[in-house]
């Protein structure tokens, strides 16, 4: 299984030249990947931002969105500067896409929120026509496009991934919550006969120090407030031990996991060294 780190970019007041230190210094090693979360109505960078921030000052890492809230966006632009981002990282952009839980951000792009799935599922399909035909440039680096990887918890979406995506994202929580969607992931594929299995990708937050649990704690309850009582329970599972952290990433990789990016919860490129450290 392959480990990356994800750029702080969601936290609030993170600085330009932070994010692009952060990302030189993940393409030094040891990390696979870099990735990025997206909100529309919150004090954060937008994805695709980041990772051409990213791309201009690395050569090794993949670039990971986890996940771009694809109903949000214009699907022509969407597919556009996915291809872009493609293009100028040499065909590191794994696209990661969901429909996300967020009802204000809905509100604040002006998308209807009820149609989501609908306007997802239509989406995916539209993207990958887009990289095909070449009409809206430019194409990706890689023939038929990026790795497009979909999440959600619902029947449909673990069918719309197996019909028309190359893997599975997952939106976080325990080793347990993980193995449990890859298995309806790897059904849904089965189902549809595609040879092979799917992609599986997962995430989880990190504060390592003494210095850091309570202000990373304080972050996710902001960050997730929007779930009400739940945002606690997120907190509390912020992994903030390097024991914490191993156990975390056995579980997944147990589960079949190919792909697990811990996201900082503070802002500071030291939690970069101590994260390469536990993983030395």
């Amino acid at each position: 299984m392959r480990v990356g780190i994800g750029l702080p970019g969601t936290i609030p007041g993170a600085r330009a030249e932070l994010i692009a230190g952060w990302a030189r210094q993940a393409d030094e090693g040891p990390f696979s990947s870099v990735g990025v979360l997206d909100r529309i109505r919150y004090d954060n960078h937008d994805p695709f931002t980041m990772l051409a921030a990213a791309a201009a000052v690395t050569i090794r890492v993949r670039l990971v969105t986890m996940v771009v809230i694809g109903p949000l966006r214009n699907t022509a632009i969407l597919a556009k500067e996915a291809a872009s981002i493609d293009a100028m990282s040499g065909g590191r952009l794994v696209l990661g896409l969901s429909i996300g839980a967020r009802q204000d951000d809905y509100e604040s792009a002006g998308v209807d929120h009820r149609r989501r799935g609908e306007r997802f599922t239509a989406q995916v399909v539209q993207i990958r026509s887009i990289w095909e035909d070449g009409v809206i440039g430019p194409r990706p680096a890689r023939s038929g496009g990026p790795e497009l990887l979909t999440g959600g918890s619902s029947g449909e979406a673990f069918a719309r991934m197996a019909k028309y995506a190359d893997g599975y994202v997952h939106g976080g929580g325990p080793p347990r919550a993980f193995a449990n969607a890859a298995s309806k992931a790897l059904a849904a594929w089965n189902d549809q006969g595609r040879p092979g299995r799917p992609q599986l990708a997962g995430q989880g937050y990190f504060a390592l120090g003494n210095d850091a649990a309570s202000a990373g704690a304080d972050y996710l309850r902001h960050y997730y407030a929007f779930t009400g009582p739940f945002a606690e329970k997120i907190a509390a599972a912020n992994l903030i031990s390097p024991q914490a952290i191993i156990d975390f990433i056995r579980g997944y990789d147990e589960a079949g996991c190919d792909d697990l990016i811990l996201f900082p919860t503070v802002a500071d490129l030291e939690q970069l060294d101590r994260l390469a450290e536990v993983l030395s």
